[in-house]
C-alpha cells in the first residue's frame, strides 16, 4: 500500500523552512468517526490508538503524573451510560504520520456537536454494523459529510456475529447515500465462521487472531481457500468475488478525495480485526490538511502565516482546576509555543504561552503544531465558538452555524442563594455549546435551549457534579424559537418593541423571537413580511 507520509527525520527537507512546513502539514491526517450509536464508534476508537501505540489496553490509558484512567468517553454521564456525548480530541503518531482524531457523538441529540466538529476535519471513518446496515443517525451524519465533500472511509464492523451478506450491503450503502463503494478487502465467512478477509488489492489472506502482514496468495482460486470454507461456502464465495469485480468500481484516488466514492473494509474492532487496515488507508489515501474558505479568501494549509478557527469550547475537563479549553484547528502555517496571535472578533493580541495537545482527558504543552492539529488554548471566556486565530491578517472562517433549540426550559434552582453561580456555570456551558441560554429583554427569567432531551439530562448533571448545584427544568413560556432579522434596521426595532414580552437575546447579543407553539409563528411571520425568522444563525465571526 502507497505511503503518503512525510520524508524521514535523517532526510533533508527540500527547500528549507518552507520545505519542512510542506513537510509535516503533508504528515498529518485530521479525521473524525462517524457512525448510529452501538455500531462500535467508540470501540474503533480505542482500538485504532491501541494499534496506533497510544495506548497500551484497549479502554484504559495511564496518564503521566497522576495514574488517572483516561478514555474517550471520560464524562461522568459518559462512563454510567456508554455513550459519547462531547467530542474527544486524541492526537497520536503512526508510521510517520501524525493523527488528530476527533472522536463524535453518536446519538442524534448532539447533531449540533457532531456538525461543529466535522469542519474541524478532512475525512471520515464511517462505522457501519453488518448486521443492521445503514441507520437513521448513520445517513444524517454522511448528509452533513457531503455537504462539506468530507472523503469517507466505510468499516462493516461486526463480521464475528451474524451479518448481511457483504453484497447486500455495499449495494445498500450505493443506493441508500448515493454513494459509489470499492471493496478493499473480502471476508472470508461471516459470524462464527469468520476467518478473515482477502486483500483484493494485493492478493493476500488476512487471518483473524494472526499477522496484520497476511499471507500472499495466487487469487480467489488459490487452494489456500479450500482450508478455510466448506466447499459450499467457498464455491458462493468465489462467486461473490467474480460479482464483486463485475459490479463495484475500482478504486479511484480523486473519486475518494471529492467525495464520491468510498474505499470499503470489513473487520471486527471488538476484535482487533481490521483495524490496522483503516490506519493504513488513512495514511495512503485520506488527504492531508485541506484548504478553508474564508469570507474574502481561500486560505491554503501550507501558506507560512498561522491561522486557526476555534471550533469547540470544554469546561472543567480536569475538575481540580475547573479550567476552560477552546479547541482550535490549525487551518495553515506553524504554530509555536509563546508566540503572539490577533484575535480578529476583539482586535486584541494574546500570548500562546499553553497550547495543549490532547489525548482525551488527558493532555501534554504543545511546543509547535501545524496545519492539520487540533490543540487546546485554556480559555477565560476570551475564546468563542467561530472565532480566528491569527499573525495579523483579518480573517472570517465560515461554516460554523447555530441551530434553533427543539427543547426550550427554565431551570429551578433548589438553594436560591446560589444564584450567581447558576448564572456563571449557564454561561460556561453556553460558551462550550452545551445549551443555547436566552435572556428576555424584559428583564424575566433567562431561558436555555437544547436539540434533544439527552442534552438536557447532561446539563443536569454537569450542574449537580461540576458545579455543586442541586437543579430542576420547568416548562418555558414558548415552545418554538427563531432569529429574527430585517434588511430594514428601523422596522426591526418596531417589531423587537411592539413584541416585548416574545423577544429575548441569545449569548452574541442577537435577538429571538419566542412563540408559544408553531402556528403561532407562522402567524407572526405572515403578518410581519419584513422581517426574516431563521431556524439557523451563520456564524462568522473573526
Amino acid at each position: 500500500m502507497p505511503n503518503d507520509a512525510a520524508p524521514t527525520v535523517s532526510a533533508p527537507a527540500p527547500g528549507g523552512a518552507a520545505g519542512k512546513l510542506a513537510a509535516e502539514i503533508k504528515r498529518r491526517r485530521t479525521f473524525a468517526i462517524i457512525s448510529h450509536p452501538d455500531a462500535g464508534k467508540t470501540t474503533l476508537t480505542e482500538k485504532l490508538l491501541l494499534f496506533g501505540g497510544a495506548i497500551q489496553l484497549a479502554g484504559q490509558v495511564k496518564a503521566k503524573k497522576d495514574g488517572r484512567n483516561t478514555r474517550s468517553d471520560w464524562m461522568a454521564i459518559e462512563k454510567a451510560r456508554g455513550i459519547s456525548v462531547v467530542t474527544s480530541v486524541m492526537t497520536f503518531e503512526y508510521e510517520g504520520a501524525v493523527f488528530n482524531l476527533l472522536d463524535t457523538p453518536g446519538h442524534e441529540d448532539f447533531s449540533d456537536h457532531t456538525y461543529r466538529t466535522l469542519t474541524a476535519v478532512d475525512s471520515a471513518i464511517m462505522v457501519i454494523d453488518a448486521a443492521k446496515g445503514i441507520e437513521a443517525r448513520t445517513r444524517k451524519l454522511f448528509e452533513v459529510c457531503r455537504l462539506r465533500d468530507i472523503p469517507i472511509i466505510t468499516f462493516i464492523n461486526k463480521l464475528d456475529r451474524e451479518s448481511r451478506e457483504p453484497l447486500e450491503l455495499l449495494d445498500e450503502i450505493e443506493k441508500v447515500l448515493a454513494l459509489d463503494t470499492a471493496p478493499m478487502v473480502w471476508p472470508i465467512g461471516m459470524g462464527r465462521t469468520f476467518r478473515g478477509t482477502y486483500d483484493l488489492q494485493t492478493p493476500r489472506i488476512r487471518r483473524v487472531d494472526e499477522a496484520h502482514e497476511g499471507l500472499p496468495v495466487s487469487g480467489p482460486d488459490d487452494p489456500m481457500f479450500e482450508t478455510l470454507l466448506e466447499p459450499d461456502d467457498l464455491a458462493k464465495w468465489r462467486e461473490d468475488i467474480d460479482l464483486v469485480r463485475d459490479l463495484c468500481g475500482a478504486f479511484d484516488l480523486k473519486a475518494f478525495r471529492d467525495g464520491t466514492l468510498s474505499p470499503v473494509y470489513f473487520g471486527s474492532a471488538l476484535r482487533n480485526f481490521g483495524v490496522r487496515d483503516l490506519l493504513d488507508a488513512l495514511i495512503s489515501y485520506a488527504p492531508p490538511p485541506l484548504s478553508r474558505k474564508a469570507a474574502t479568501r481561500t486560505i491554503e494549509a501550507t501558506e507560512p502565516a498561522m491561522t486557526g478557527i476555534i471550533f469547540k469550547i470544554q469546561a472543567n475537563m480536569d475538575p481540580n482546576h475547573r479550567d476552560r479549553m477552546a479547541f482550535m484547528r490549525l487551518c495553515s502555517g506553524r504554530l509555536t509555543r509563546g508566540m503572539k496571535v490577533k484575535h480578529v472578533r476583539t482586535d486584541k493580541i494574546m500570548a500562546l504561552t499553553a497550547p495543549q495537545f490532547f489525548f482525551a482527558q488527558d493532555r501534554s504543552l504543545a511546543e509547535e503544531a501545524y496545519a492539520g492539529d487540533v490543540v487546546g488554548i485554556p480559555n477565560r471566556g476570551t475564546l468563542r465558538i467561530g472565532d480566528a486565530l491569527t499573525e495579523g491578517e483579518d480573517v472570517q472562517f465560515l461554516g460554523i452555524p447555530s441551530f434553533a433549540p427543539e427543547i426550550l426550559r427554565r431551570i429551578r434552582l433548589g438553594d436560591a442563594i446560589k444564584a450567581k453561580k447558576l448564572k456563571d456555570a449557564l454561561k460556561e456551558m453556553a460558551e462550550e455549546g452545551v445549551v443555547q441560554l436566552f435572556s428576555p429583554i424584559d428583564g424575566m427569567q433567562p431561558i436555555v435551549g437544547v436539540i434533544g432531551a439527552l442534552q438536557l439530562d447532561v446539563l443536569g448533571d454537569r450542574l449537580t457534579h461540576e458545579y455543586g448545584l442541586s437543579t430542576g427544568f420547568e416548562p418555558a413560556p414558548c415552545e418554538v424559537m427563531r432569529w429574527i432579522e430585517a434588511d430594514d434596521k428601523t422596522k426591526l426595532t418596531r417589531f423587537i418593541e411592539a413584541n416585548r414580552s416574545s423577544i429575548a437575546a441569545d449569548a452574541d447579543g442577537d435577538c429571538v423571537y419566542m412563540a408559544p407553539s408553531v402556528f403561532s409563528l407562522n402567524w407572526v411571520a405572515e403578518r410581519n413580511p419584513d422581517i426574516t425568522f431563521k431556524d439557523v444563525k451563520a456564524v462568522t465571526q473573526g
